[in-house]
């Protein structure tokens, strides 16, 4: 009986790992995955040379743990025993606190650092530098800022990152919002703001440059529930985000120019099309873009803005919108810094540089 026993988990264990073995070789297969967000490993190259140097293995292991079978449903199993079971503080970085999904930010780089202030520096002195333009600096801190000290765990300098980058950008305006915001302000499964939560970050923002932003919003509710990035890293089955955006006349009337193509093509404060696309929060100015223009035919004066940003800028620039008769979005992570001067004549703008810590902590990606 027990020889019997025996031999039934061996075939058994084998069927496992041999279907396994063939639905990962035959299943269909994503080069994207929806859930991370994320361009999945490719198949290596098989050749003398990958092969005898070890690159194929390498590259195939990166492969094999991207294409597994019910790779979600395992990465799941493994974020709830680590979480769960083992009682660790977080896994990949990543935890939940008071119902919020946070990346653990803990080391400030220097280097990094030191690049955002040297590409700041960069862009002032190519085209801000001796001309009428009045420049302001604001920081947007991570959601672990909030959180890290409720939960005792480590967190970078914020205080020194601060100090850093305002020490270094002495030729900017501060504009302190940190204690204008809160975790709360926060979406819980993704790392952004909530456009609804900040009507005050671009109130004290338009008052440090001299503006009143209108505030007469109507507040609109996406039908679809909102899956944040934190969401699907994490692989836990948490309850999805609302997502709200807050429109008027004002906006509805603007003229939006999007230069992603490298052709202009009109487009909309907020598109709808990425409602339901694989993340939702890109109806803010249609997500990542490296050059954006917004015309408003509203304005009670000729006066013009322009942002230097991350995504975080995408839902708090159409709070700003309504005292400005243009004003343009510039992403140096997806444009080089040097074709700035093709698009836009710095003469008399108010001109904001706007971006989170997680972007000033690890900035290679500016250009």
């Amino acid at each position: 009986m027990k020889k019997f026993k025996d031999i039934a988990a061996l075939v058994g264990a084998g069927a496992v790992i041999f279907g396994f073995s063939l639905w990962g070789i035959f299943g269909g297969k994503s080069d994207f995955s929806e859930s991370e967000r994320r361009v999945l490993a490719k198949f290596p190259d098989v050749n003398a040379e990958t092969v005898f140097s070890g690159k194929f293995m390498t590259e195939f292991e990166s492969y094999s743990l991207d294409h597994f079978p019910m790779r979600d449903t395992f990465r799941g199993m493994k974020s709830a025993a680590v979480l769960n079971v083992f009682q660790q503080a977080e896994t990949n970085g990543l935890y939940v606190e008071k119902g919020y999904i946070a990346k653990a930010e803990k080391e400030l780089s220097d280097e990094m650092i030191s690049h955002s202030a040297d590409h700041f520096q960069s862009i002032y002195d190519k085209f801000l530098k001796d001309t009428d333009t009045k420049v302001y600096f604001s920081i947007v801190p991570d959601k672990h800022y909030f959180l890290s000290d409720e939960r005792g765990s480590l967190a970078l300098d914020y205080g020194k990152l601060v100090s850093e980058m305002r020490d270094r950008t002495d030729y900017m305006e501060y504009i302190d919002i940190f204690p204008l915001l809160s975790i709360e302000d926060y979406y819980k499964t993704d790392t952004h703001w909530r456009q609804e939560c900040i009507t005050d970050v671009a109130a004290a923002i338009g008052k440090a440059m001299g503006v009143e932003p209108k505030s007469d919003y109507v507040t609109l509710e996406l039908d679809n529930p909102f899956y944040g990035v934190y969401y699907g890293q994490l692989a836990l089955p948490l309850k999805p985000d609302k997502l709200y955006y807050l429109n008027s006349s004002i906006l509805d009337e603007c003229t939006v120019t999007s230069y992603n193509t490298g052709m202009p093509v009109e487009k909309s404060v907020y598109d709808m099309e990425k409602a339901a696309s694989r993340d939702p929060y890109e109806i803010f100015l249609g997500g990542a873009d490296p050059l954006i223009i917004i015309e408003n035919p509203n304005a009670e004066r000729e006066k013009e803005l322009v942002v230097f940003r991350d995504s975080f800028g995408s839902s708090l620039v159409p709070l700003l919108v309504s005292e400005y008769s243009k004003v343009t979005l510039i992403d140096t992570r997806y444009m080089q810094s040097a074709a700035i001067g093709s698009f836009v004549k710095f003469d008399n703008q108010d001109v904001l540089f706007l971006y989170s810590t997680l972007i000033l902590n690890n900035s290679l990606a500016m250009k």
